[in-house]
């Protein structure tokens, strides 16, 4: 028997492990996420993704490879017909891998493997977005330089107020998104953290909500799912314990 040359096998033998896989990638391809172990997932990656190559160049020979893996007609139609286009600008990284903890009963670390389907920024928008940051950013300090030089019988005449923390006015934010403060703490108002790279949201008295950095802060449940965000580790677990 040949020996594995990526650590154990999934199954009994080769032939077990490639239909494990291959079911695996129909699924995937089938509801767009999926959630299995870490060690299937990261074996799963690059299975998948050469499925979508093949689907890309959307030829009759890439078709009849792509069935000899997957055996449902209807998900081989889903691939070349809908998944392969939305990801024509997209070079590569056509599938992400989320941990979501541990599963109870043996304690085997659990992942959520789904497709990235939304579309590639441009060079262009990204650089336009990092200087939109850089300008902001600047504009902080020196309204927080400015502050600090104002007399101090102003101060004293006049009793600090602080405002309310306000949705960001950027036209890059969604509706009831805030930008995260210099500080680090919340704004008033917005409790649900974002993630801009997984595009999950935690609510607060989530799993993970505590060990979680903000990258931007939304009013509500119902605001982060408006934007495209997903809830980290499904709806059941982001269920606030009361």
């Amino acid at each position: 028997m040949p020996t594995p040359t990526k650590g154990p096998r999934l199954g009994g033998s080769p032939t077990h492990q490639r239909l494990i896989l291959a079911n695996m990638s129909q699924q995937l391809f089938e509801h767009k996420r999926i959630t299995t172990t870490v060690t299937k997932a990261k074996r799963l990656r690059p299975v998948a993704e050469r499925l979508i190559t093949f689907a890309k160049r959307g030829d009759l020979a890439a078709r009849r490879r792509v069935m000899r893996s997957l055996t449902d007609k209807s998900v081989v139609h889903e691939l070349f017909t809908t998944i392969a286009p939305a990801m024509a600008d997209r070079p590569g990284g056509y599938t992400r891998i989320t941990k979501i903890g541990a599963r109870q009963g043996d304690n085997a670390p659990m992942a959520v493997i789904e497709l990235v389907m939304e579309p590639v920024a441009s060079k262009s928008v990204v650089d336009e977005a990092t200087q939109a940051a850089n300008a902001a950013a600047t504009a902080n300090q020196s309204g927080a330089a400015e502050s600090a030089q104002a007399p101090a019988e102003t101060a004293a005449a006049e009793p600090v107020v602080e405002e309310a923390a306000a949705p960001a006015a950027d036209s890059d934010l969604p509706a009831g998104a805030h930008a995260p403060l210099e500080s680090g703490e919340a704004p008033e108002g917005f409790e649900v953290k974002g993630n801009r790279d997984s595009m999950k949201y935690h609510v607060p008295g989530s799993r993970w909500y505590t060990s979680t950095r903000a990258e931007i802060w939304f009013d509500n449940a119902e605001s982060a799912v408006a934007a495209g965000y997903a809830p980290a580790g499904g709806a059941a677990a982001q269920k606030v314990s009361e």
